[in-house]
């Protein structure tokens, strides 16, 4: 007996070997949620910024941006992948991807090393943040670019 997931991720159909294969995305979700990768992202980055600016470290509310900075960065990233699975986005080179990919870099390496819990270590968890923000504005610029070519 297999189970539910199995059944739906494995099924055969004329598109794959997998039901994940049938699933079309359009790449209009893509861009709406790039454009919350940005507000999300900035908004982290203008929060933990002023925090940094005015010595002190992060809060509560300073947490909740960056776990849902790395929730957005995720769900874009995966559904980059699955756009390009279904072929799409192949001119626009590796830049969009690299620079689509290191957001999400900034916050591993934060995650790993960077707390926020000391004034220096907000400061450079907020310039981490702001050179995220700033390759997530590059890679969004450069995929619309290509896109409307």
């Amino acid at each position: 007996m297999t189970s539910p997931l199995v059944s739906v991720v494995a099924a055969e159909s004329p598109l794959g070997d997998g039901r994940i294969d049938n699933w079309i995305i359009p790449s209009s979700v893509h861009v709406t949620l790039g454009i919350a990768v940005l507000v999300v992202v900035g908004a982290t980055a203008v929060w933990l910024g002023r925090r940094a600016l005015a010595g002190l470290t992060i809060d509560p509310v300073g947490k909740a941006l960056v776990g849902a900075s790395q929730a957005v960065l995720a769900v874009q990233v995966l559904l980059g992948i699955k756009l390009l699975d279904q072929g799409q986005g192949i001119s626009q080179l590796y830049i969009h991807y690299l620079g689509g990919m290191a957001p999400m870099a900034v916050f591993l390496v934060a995650g790993w090393w960077i707390r926020g819990e000391t004034p220096k270590s907000n400061r450079l968890l907020a310039a981490l943040v702001a050179l995220g923000w700033i390759s997530a504005v590059m890679a969004f610029t450069i995929g619309r670019a290509y896109v409307n070519r």
